[in-house]
C-alpha cells in the first residue's frame, strides 16, 4: 500500500505546518524521531519509544522533552483515531548563528505528524521479498544504536529499485557486517538459535527489535545478538525483519533464494500477540 500523507501536525506542542528556516535539523540533521503505532487510540509500547528518544537526547546532548508531558501529548493525538501512525522529530533548535557549533541556550524544536494507518502490502504467510543493497554503511560509534535524523543512507539504499515486489534490502557494513534493512532490523534463525546483528558501530537499535529479543529468551530460544555477515546469512533457514509499524515479517525470497522456513517467526509472533505487542 503505498504511503500516505500526514493528516495533522503539531509544532511544539500546537497545531502547525512550519518550522523556522534556521532549524538545525534541516541544516544539519541535527536530531531525532520516533515512528510509533497506535491502536485502540493508544500509543503502542510508547514508554520504549520515550526511553530511546531520552537515550539519544543523552547522546547528542539535547535537551530532552519531558516524558509525562510528551507522552500526553501524543496521547491526545492518538486518542479516538483507532490506527494511525505518529512520528515524532525533536532537533536541537533553531541555529543561534551560523556553523555546526551550539551554544547553552539552544531551545530544541518538537514536530508530531500523524498519518493514516498503512496495511501490510503483501500477504505476512507468504513471505516478502528481499534483496541486498549495493550501499555499504559507514561505521560511526558516536552515533550507532540512537534514531537521528540523518539517514541518507538509507534514502540512497533505497532508491537502488523501484521493483514493488522488493519489499526491502538489506544493509552491510563497510566492514562486512550485516546490519539491517533500510527500515527494518534483521533476525535469522538456524535450527532454534536466532541471530542478530550486533549494531555498536552503526545502525538502529530499534524498538520491536528490543521487544522481540525478550520475547524469544522467555520463549526459552537460544538468542545471539553477534556479528553477521554473508556467509550467515546463506546459512539461515529462516529470517524475518521488524519494526514498530509492521512487527514481524517473514522472508520468504532473499535475492533468488526462496525460504520456506517460519517456524520460529510464527511462534514469535503469537508470543508478541499475547504481550499485547504484535
Amino acid at each position: 500500500m503505498p504511503s500516505q500523507a500526514a493528516n495533522l501536525i503539531w509544532v511544539n506542542g500546537a497545531p502547525a505546518d512550519a518550522v523556522s528556516a534556521l532549524e538545525r535539523g534541516l541544516h544539519y540533521g541535527d536530531g531525532l524521531f520516533e515512528t510509533m503505532a497506535c491502536t485502540g487510540g493508544e500509543v503502542r509500547l510508547l514508554a520504549r519509544h520515550l526511553a530511546r528518544l531520552a537515550r539519544g537526547c543523552g547522546r547528542l546532548a539535547i535537551a530532552a522533552p519531558d516524558p509525562q508531558a510528551l507522552a500526553r501529548e501524543l496521547s491526545v493525538l492518538a486518542a479516538g483515531q483507532g490506527r494511525c501512525i505518529l512520528k515524532l522529530i525533536l532537533t536541537r533548535g533553531p541555529a543561534l548563528a551560523r556553523g555546526y557549533g551550539y551554544g547553552a541556550g539552544q531551545v530544541p524544536t518538537r514536530v508530531v505528524l500523524r498519518y493514516p494507518w498503512e496495511g501490510p502490502a503483501a500477504d505476512p504467510a507468504a513471505g516478502v521479498r528481499v534483496r541486498i543493497a549495493r550501499l555499504r554503511l559507514a561505521e560511526n560509534p558516536a552515533t550507532a544504536g540512537i534514531k537521528h535524523l540523518n539517514r541518507l543512507e538509507q534514502v540512497l539504499a533505497r532508491a537502488e529499485w523501484d521493483d514493488p515486489q522488493i519489499a526491502e534490502a538489506l544493509l552491510f557494513s563497510r566492514g562486512g557486517a550485516l546490519i539491517s534493512g533500510t527500515m527494518s532490523n534483521v533476525f535469522l534463525v538456524r535450527g532454534m538459535t536466532v541471530q542478530t546483528p550486533r549494531l555498536d558501530l552503526c545502525g538502529v537499535e530499534g524498538i520491536m527489535r528490543e521487544v522481540v529479543m525478550e520475547v524469544a529468551r522467555d520463549c526459552g530460544l537460544a538468542l545471539e545478538e553477534r556479528v553477521l555477515v554473508q556467509g550467515d546469512v546463506d546459512a539461515a533457514e529462516e529470517m524475518f525483519l521488524t519494526n514498530s509499524l509492521t512487527g514481524i515479517r517473514r522472508v520468504g525470497v532473499i535475492e533468488a533464494r526462496t525460504l520456506t522456513g517460519a517456524a520460529v517467526g510464527r511462534r514469535l509472533q503469537a508470543a508478541l500477540a499475547r504481550a499485547g505487542a504484535a
